[in-house]
């Protein structure tokens, strides 16, 4: 009888068992089927992976917004170059603009900088940065590239689509550069293209039945480390050299130099050719201001120089000046040390004593520096 009693315990035990698994289990499948029927209807897809919400966290989708792009520092246009960082051919694109579960596609990563990236493709807009209704393109940093959480990387970017009508890519950058972090690790345009214009087989966007191509440049710009600065000193403490030539009838040599003089931290001469020269042979005297021959150019500098050359009059009359404007330079750029005038003076009013030019058969002449340029480079 106590047998009989325990036997049917243990039925009723199993059978109570039975029903709450099965119970369980119809719950937990309950549950299952509305949360895929909501995303489902979100436009995520059905059974979405662990690895597709991963992907979800691993780039941030605040982009143009953020970056504060605006019109005047968006430039778009025209190129017949091609990508030089990664192309993106695509065919039967049209699947991707009529799947309602494809919000985008992620190229392969590609190296720039020692850093991984890939192209981000939105063939119906990235609804999260008011992209809707647009082709939006991206550009994703593996943030497990960045050597420390606060790394910023700085990167210059231009995005690419073919036109196949005008056999040319169509490009889109900004001025600025962009900022990669941890925090941001995805930027681009949202508003590349309207998908109505980039689905029209006449615009040349789509071609071959719905082939497309996209591209993108990645440049990583590194701060300089070569540079130059240019300077031009004026005001010159005693700017002004005047040359005494003596026995000036007797001067029978086709060239003379003054001494050595020095203003503006460079040695000048002053070269004057009583018979003319070129042109001048014979009619007028000629007068330069040189840059003296042991003055040192660094490879490739040049010297901007505005200087006054003049005939002084002895008798308190106009002197004749004139103007020097010019750029003396080393040999990178041909030895040009002398600058000046072939018909400085004619001889007819060199000879008139009344002008006095020539008093005592002693002319004098004058070189004033006025603006004399400096070159530093760095490193030195």
């Amino acid at each position: 009888m106590m047998s009989h009693y325990r036997s049917t315990i243990s039925l009723v035990y199993i059978l109570f068992c039975l029903f709450i698994t099965s119970s369980a289990s119809s719950f937990i499948r309950q549950f299952t089927d509305d949360f895929n029927t909501n995303l489902q209807q979100n436009g995520e897809g059905p059974n979405p992976s662990l690895g597709e919400v991963h992907q979800v966290h691993q780039h941030q989708e605040i982009s143009s917004r953020d970056h504060e792009v605006s019109v005047s520092s968006t430039v778009n246009g025209l190129r017949d170059r091609p990508p030089s960082t990664y192309s993106l051919k695509m065919e039967s694109f049209n699947k991707l603009l009529n799947s309602p579960y494809t919000e985008r596609y992620q190229s392969r990563p590609f190296t720039v900088g020692g850093y991984n990236w890939s192209l981000m493709v939105y063939p119906n807009g990235n609804k999260k940065d008011s992209g809707s209704g647009y082709l939006s393109l991206y550009v994703a940093i593996d943030n497990s590239t960045l050597v420390a959480g606060h790394q910023d990387v700085y990167a210059d970017l231009r995005f690419y689509v073919f036109n196949n009508n005008e056999r040319k890519y169509f490009t889109i950058q900004d001025t600025n550069v962009w900022r990669f972090n941890v925090f941001k690790t995805m930027w681009g345009f949202s508003q590349v293209l309207p998908v109505a214009t980039f689905r029209d087989p006449r615009n040349g966007y789509l071609y071959d039945g719905d082939h497309c191509e996209f591209g993108v440049d990645v440049t990583i710009p590194t701060t300089y480390q070569i540079s130059e600065l240019f300077s031009i000193a004026d005001n010159f403490y005693n700017p002004k050299f005047t040359w005494t030539l003596r026995g000036f009838s007797t001067l029978l040599k086709d060239t003379y130099y003054s001494d050595v003089f020095s203003i503006g931290g460079r040695n000048w001469k002053i070269q004057v050719d009583p018979n003319g020269r070129s042109t001048a042979q014979g009619k007028a005297l000629s007068m330069y201001l040189n840059l003296d021959l042991n003055e040192k150019f660094r490879p490739y500098e040049k010297i901007y120089v505005r200087a006054k050359l003049r005939v002084l009059n002895q008798r308190g009359l106009n002197n004749i000046e004139r103007q020097l404007d010019n750029w003396y330079q080393g040999p990178a750029f041909g030895n040009e040390y002398s600058w000046g005038y072939h018909e400085f003076i004619s001889f007819s009013d060199l000879r008139d004593s009344a002008k006095g030019f020539v008093v005592n058969d002693v002319l004098m002449v004058q070189a004033e520096l006025e603006d004399i340029s400096s070159t530093k480079y760095l490193p030195n």
